[in-house]
């Protein structure tokens, strides 16, 4: 990835793979050879907001190329891990350090500050790689015999502390190595069946093929794209209720589910794939979002769509952030079909992009201005229509219509196509910035109309609470009744617990603004303290009794995920005693001293 040559002082970017079984090869976001460096524009900019001279840029920090040297034997007997190479096979069970420490963490911001320090603690004490739903059930089967705590891992892309082995003894399920089949294709439903460790690559790839994979007549889609399409896993997808950036017109990963298979420790569960039925409860909406606490999902029907041939994209600016909020509620709520992509900026993100994509030292700047579009009040909507040909002309025609009622400029798709190519290719340059120590990170939640500008403002003032902060917005994920807020925040520290108290007090901000905490991230470890608040403790002892009836031993991601078990420290993370008998976290966590 190469950007054209700064006219001025340009740091010394990390270009190359990391140092092969180092702590940044763990880190590292994606593709080993792939990085991106930011346009001098956007460097320029950072300098500014944090009073910074190149000479800040001059040495670095926290690289985190140190080859991992950890000495942790595994906790399982050898008798244990026996049985395990007995149920697997010897070449699917793993207990060597280097490969748990790779399933070790995921993508959140502490996991990466962790790396980048040579930290790693709750390692794993195997890693055993299932490739059926019987061989899931002999697994459960054993760590209910053993009392051996059960973790998985797919695409690792948790910002949550999703996956991470908080008590111990236990074994992760590694599911990207043969757990990533089709199962079944069905053209006449428009429906596939896959099992969870397939990746979004993987599945994209076999629909776009349908017709020389299946015989089929259309090529086809799954319309999930989420940022880390190219590094998650459907599994990871489906447990988190995740969503793609093309949700506006194709649904959430709630809504392409039709039916799934767990393996639970009260036995299998497997629900019928009718597209609406009025039999009680919805068992599939019950175990979306369990996050692996009340079963193991080993195989999910999807539902698929045929491919659009080609997608309209438009882009407009607007005088203010809130003529771009009007603009996108009556474009949802007016029943002409919606965007696929449908996304707008806060002023502070627009600036940010103009420098992004080159738009600041551009003519089209100059315009803009000339125009009365002034900076830090600006807002830039940008999206796509997808589906039949004659639906996305109607889209794009109708958002015309409303974003000119409102004042907006059009841009044509010149951004859009900007965004699109590195809207998969932007976390490369979090890890390629925080060399210097500067700090990418986001969250998200989920909010009405009626309250999203209130919102809007409580968390950036929680964001803007550490010195020289900058705090970036958009919505997505929209709806007639509301959309997602995503909120992106650069600060610079390499403080690591300065760091986790600043964003407990973001998450604080979130749950007393009155917005959902998660839109599509999932809740995890990391989210976990702030649930029962945001959903209310009525609904959270449905969650509970829930857990009890399906692993009434707390043996599937135990240790604080979706707070289900374990209590609230007063710095904000689990510290407390479980339900029952075993270890505290605290206790967990010093029985991992690494030497």
């Amino acid at each position: 990835m190469s950007n054209k040559p700064y006219k001025d002082f340009e740091p010394k970017w990390i270009t190359d793979p990391p140092v092969k079984d180092s702590y940044r090869s763990i880190m590292k976001w994606g593709d080993p050879a792939a990085y991106k460096r930011p346009k001098e524009g956007l460097y320029k900019l950072v300098k500014q907001k944090f009073n910074l001279t190149d000479d800040d840029f001059k040495e670095m920090v926290d690289v985190g190329n140190e080859v991992v040297d950890i000495h942790a034997p595994t906790r399982l007997s050898a008798e244990q891990v026996e049985e395990l190479k007995g149920i697997l096979g010897e070449d699917n069970v793993a207990v060597d350090e280097l490969t748990r420490a790779k399933v070790c963490y995921g993508k959140t911001m502490v996991d990466i500050m962790r790396l980048r320090k040579g930290i790693i603690e709750n390692l794993p004490d195997v890693v055993v790689y299932p490739s059926t739903t019987e061989d899931v059930e002999k697994l459960v089967a054993f760590s209910k015999k053993h009392r051996i705590y059960l973790y998985v891992y797919a695409g690792g892309s948790s910002v949550t502390r999703g996956t991470e082995c908080m008590c111990s003894p236990n074994m992760i399920l590694d599911l990207r190595k043969n757990f990533n089949k089709v199962l079944a294709f069905n053209e006449i439903n428009q429906t596939i069946t896959v099992q969870p460790g397939i990746s979004g690559p993987q599945l994209e790839k076999i629909l776009n093929n349908a017709p020389e994979n299946f015989g089929a007549k259309h090529r086809l889609t799954c319309g999930h794209f989420p940022q880390s399409f190219e590094y998650s896993c459907v599994g990871g997808w489906v447990v988190t209720r995740g969503s793609g950036q093309n949700s506006t017109y194709y649904g959430c990963a709630a809504d392409l589910v039709l039916s799934q298979e767990y393996v639970t420790p009260v036995g299998r569960i497997r629900t019928d794939s009718a597209p609406r039925k009025a039999t009680g409860p919805n068992i599939d909406q019950i175990m979306m979002g369990s996050e692996g606490t009340y079963g193991i999902l080993t195989q999910v029907t999807l539902k698929v769509f045929k491919k659009s041939a080609k997608h309209r994209k438009f882009s407009y600016m607007f005088p203010t952030w809130e003529d771009g909020m009007a603009a996108m509620r009556e474009v949802m709520q007016g029943e002409f079909g919606y965007p696929s992509v449908f996304r707008l900026s806060d002023a502070e993100e627009t600036d940010m992009m103009m420098h992004m994509y080159g738009i600041a030292e551009s003519p089209l700047n100059t315009l803009l201005a000339a125009k009365g579009f002034k900076p830090n009040q600006r807002c830039l909507l940008l999206g796509f229509a997808d589906g039949e040909d004659g639906l996305q002309r109607n889209i794009v025609k109708n958002v015309k219509k409303i974003a000119h009622k409102y004042n907006a400029m059009s841009l044509t798709g010149y951004v859009t196509s900007a965004w699109e190519h590195g809207r998969f290719s932007d976390p490369y340059l979090r890890d390629t910035i925080q060399d210097y120590g500067i700090i990418i990170d986001t969250l998200e939640c989920a909010v009405n109309w009626d309250n999203m500008a209130q919102v809007h403002l409580d968390v950036r003032k929680a964001v803007k609470a550490w010195p020289n902060a900058m705090c970036t917005t958009h919505i997505s994920h929209s709806y007639p009744q509301g959309a997602n807020l995503y909120f992106i925040f650069v600060i610079k520290t390499t403080d690591l617990e300065a760091f986790k108290k600043y964003h407990y007090t973001i998450l604080d901000a979130i749950t007393k603004s009155g917005a959902a905490l998660s839109h599509h991230h999932g809740i995890g470890k990391l989210f976990a303290p702030f649930l029962e608040e945001s959903i209310g403790t009525a609904q959270y002892n449905v969650y509970k009794a829930l857990k009890h009836y399906f692993d009434p031993d707390g043996l599937l991601n135990a240790g604080g995920t979706l707070a289900l078990d374990g209590t609230l420290t007063e710095d904000g993370v689990f510290g407390g005693k479980k339900d029952g008998e075993g270890d505290s976290f605290k206790d967990a966590l010093a029985h991992n001293d690494l030497d």
